[in-house]
């Protein structure tokens, strides 16, 4: 018999697949198993805005937002979508990437979950506990935000760095304390017999994803850049309006199951809009909490990476 562990492993690891090397007229899109880029995908919105350009589109799947940004910032890819964290890491590392776009207010679909049978009924009661989240990744911000607010440190829980699916199966489990992540992973786990969930990430601090392009390829392909981002900006608007529609193709196109997806894009923010100064100040203040905590080497300006998107005449 499958179990149910097995099952949430499976329907939600990502495939590894090769990366290409840049090639002229294609513009390779990293995405992963939620959210706008895989609407736009089914739909074939981008193709069809760059096809006048000329531009193709290669698509490469990711489990989560740090290896697609390391994939992203070796020039491997060209442009990618991943929550909060995971641009800090980069930046910090010396990547040569640029935030492109911003959708705020999109941490609705992460939460810190616990097992069945825990013990914990409180944001302090995760003191001496096993926490496990993606390192780098936004549920790394969210855990550290909610540690936080209960007037903990991050050396007051034991950090268990996962990967999503990994988690998943830990926590099925029982090896962990607490989860911390997001959508879909959060919604086929929280249909789970006995799970509950601690803390949703609108109670603890705003989270907002953003749309992250090469810095090469953002200089010499501007045009191509902000047609993709038109073209996303429609899908978003889309996306708003027939959330029905959307729960379809999302779980045509990633396999998750269409119950926990439905949950996901009913509480899922779309809209798409530009890196203004206070979205840059917001990314600014996390990035600020990852240094004062030894989580990444050297401090970081976002606003040096916010990407001008040129003006067109006429």
């Amino acid at each position: 018999m499958i179990s149910r562990r097995s099952l949430l492993a499976a329907a939600l690891a990502a495939p590894v697949l090769p990366l290409a090397a840049a090639e002229p007229g294609l513009l390779r899109i990293g995405y992963q198993k939620n959210g706008i880029l895989v609407v736009a995908k089914q739909q074939a919105a981008i193709e069809a805005r760059l096809k006048p350009l000329g531009v193709a589109v290669k698509w490469v799947e990711f489990s989560f937002g740090p290896p697609l940004l390391e994939a992203l910032g070796l020039g491997s890819i060209d442009l990618g979508q991943t929550g909060d964290a995971p641009p800090i890491f980069a930046q910090a590392a010396g990547a040569n990437l640029v935030y492109a776009a911003a959708q705020e207010a999109a941490g609705t679909g992460s939460a810190i979950l616990l097992p069945k049978g825990s013990a914990i009924r409180g944001l302090a009661d995760l003191k001496g506990k096993r926490v496990a989240f993606a390192k780098g990744s936004s549920a790394h911000n969210l855990t550290v935000a909610a540690l936080e607010k209960a007037g903990l440190t991050y050396r007051d829980i034991e950090p268990v760095t996962l990967a999503p699916a990994d988690a998943a199966a830990a926590f099925a489990r029982g090896s962990i304390d607490a989860w911390t992540i997001w959508d879909p992973y959060f919604a086929v786990a929280e249909a789970g017999d006995g799970v509950r969930i601690l803390t949703r990430a609108t109670e603890v601090a705003r989270q907002n994803n953003y749309f992250l392009a090469h810095r090469g390829f953002a200089e010499a392909s501007a045009p191509v850049l902000a047609a993709a981002l038109d073209a996303l900006a429609e899908v978003a608007r889309w996306c708003e309006a027939n959330r029905g529609e959307v729960a379809a193709l999302l779980s045509q196109g990633t396999g998750v199951p269409l119950s926990a997806t439905r949950r996901a894009v009913d509480r899922a923010e779309y809209v798409i809009g530009p890196v203004t100064p206070g979205v840059a100040a917001e990314q600014q203040r996390v990035a600020d909490r990852f240094h004062a905590l030894g989580l990444i080497p050297r401090p970081i300006r976002i606003a040096d990476a916010v990407w001008a998107r040129p003006v067109q005449n006429g």
